[in-house]
């Protein structure tokens, strides 16, 4: 049975880390939703407009990953979402995998205590959001049981290989880092 992720998309969002993780995600057979916190055309942080597969108000929680891009003013976006810090909350207590890249772990996933007494990195200088028994680390992605945390646009392949690992295994990511000729 195939893995299953979302990616929740909200105004100004990063658009290089959102179409890194969709794009290699959907190369790697993870069938991959895109979900829009305010309808189905999100547009990024730089202008560029992503259209959405669905509503989140229309899906469940039932996924193996949920991915959350930084981006500003984005992620202020989905921090201030009861819906997604419900439907995140919910998809950890199952278990499910929770990634969030560059302002994501700092400004929505501490804030819900995610981080707590886990090790994870973001956008640096914003490591200061995260709460005392997290232990920030400068590297370009942190894995620690069910979170994944990088750093910013510069990261997004590395943070999408580290995303279908966990899900797939590392053969996956030996192949696809050859045909992205990321090896």
């Amino acid at each position: 049975m195939a893995k299953k992720a979302i990616i929740i998309l909200a105004t100004g969002f990063e658009e290089i880390e959102a179409a890194s993780a969709i794009d290699i995600l959907r190369r790697a057979g993870i069938e991959t939703t895109v979900a829009g916190l305010d309808g189905i055309n999100i547009t990024g942080s730089h202008g560029i407009t992503i259209a959405a597969d669905k509503k989140l108000s229309d899906l469940k929680p039932d996924f193996d990953v949920v991915i959350l891009p930084g981006g500003m003013p984005g992620t202020l976006h989905l921090h201030n979402s009861s819906e997604v810090n419900n439907f995140i909350k919910d998809m950890n207590s199952r278990g499910a995998l929770i990634a969030g890249i560059c302002a994501a772990p700092s400004v929505v996933m501490a804030p819900i205590g995610l981080l707590d007494n886990k090790t994870a990195t973001c956008y640096p200088g914003s490591q200061i959001d995260f709460a005392k028994s997290t232990k920030y680390k400068n590297k370009a992605v942190v894995v620690d049981g069910n979170i994944i945390t990088s750093q910013g646009p510069a990261t997004a392949m590395e943070f999408a290989f580290a995303i279908v690992e966990k899900l797939i295994g590392k053969d996956a990511v030996k192949k696809l880092k050859k045909h992205t000729l990321a090896d």
